[in-house]
């Protein structure tokens, strides 16, 4: 096994970027049962871990990249296969750190991982530059007004001397009215494919107060039926969607387990 690095990138902070990370990382885990890792390399304003209830961690990334501490150590076993390493919340803890030793950390991990998955930073600091020398692939994460998708635009450029492969855009909090640019446009400006379009959902305010990820509240909200399209694009399968009897099916299971 030797575990794929997928950066999930965006220009601006606001754009979901976060809650697509857990979200895609918890669904390659639990409904493909890939061992997955998602690490919070925004390491200035980290919230990997406040999305996951984990609100404190004594052992964190950045002690990791001072040296100070083992991967194993800052390891939260979110479930069976989905592994969280956050970031400290600490300003104090950024003293010493350097987030071009994540290589080495990285390079520790793909045996274990069939995915690695990076929450980056924003924009195209130090911070997402640094993650993003590391990452086998990158999405880019954006909203579909122009503001947002320049910003995608700077950050493709970024890449496109590099080895690392753009898979493509994620339009996230999609309306789908008349002040939002389509895809076509998008596509045409970015020179970059649209893989999914994520719908604005109002229950991804209760699962950010849950702490817990909308994919295991509600698999059949809409912005996760596309979550669920992505995750098996990532990994070179198409989505079925289940049946309200194979549902029905489910639930009868956990309630006798």
């Amino acid at each position: 096994m030797i575990g794929r690095v997928i950066n999930i990138s965006s220009g601006k902070g606001g754009v979901g970027k976060t809650t697509i990370a857990i979200n895609v990382g918890w669904i390659l885990a639990e409904v493909f049962n890939k061992e997955v890792t998602i690490i919070d390399c925004n390491i200035t304003t980290s919230h990997l871990g406040l999305y996951l209830g984990i609100f404190y961690s004594p052992v964190t990334l950045n002690r990791i990249l001072r040296g100070e501490a083992s991967i194993e150590e800052a390891i939260h076993f979110y479930s069976k296969n989905l592994k969280i390493i956050p970031a400290s919340n600490s300003i104090s803890d950024l003293i010493g750190v350097d987030i071009i030793s994540l290589g080495d950390v990285l390079n520790k991990m793909r045996e274990k991982n069939d995915i690695i998955i990076l929450d980056s930073a924003p924009g195209l600091g130090r911070e997402a530059l640094g993650s993003l020398k590391f990452s086998d692939e990158v999405i880019f994460v954006t909203q579909p007004y122009l503001a947002s998708v320049m910003d995608i635009v700077r950050a493709y450029e970024a890449i496109k001397d590099t080895n690392i492969k753009p898979l493509g855009i994620v339009l996230n909090m999609v309306f789908n009215d008349r002040f939002e640019m389509d895809k076509r446009e998008i596509e045409q400006l970015t020179e970059l494919p649209v893989i999914a379009k994520i719908p604005f959902d109002k229950n991804m305010r209760k699962s950010s107060y849950l702490s817990i990820p909308l994919a295991s509240l509600n698999r059949s909200s809409k912005s996760i039926k596309e979550m669920l399209k992505l995750s098996a694009f990532l990994i070179g399968e198409k989505y079925k969607e289940e049946r309200l009897f194979d549902k029905l099916i489910e639930k009868i299971k956990k309630i006798f387990k």
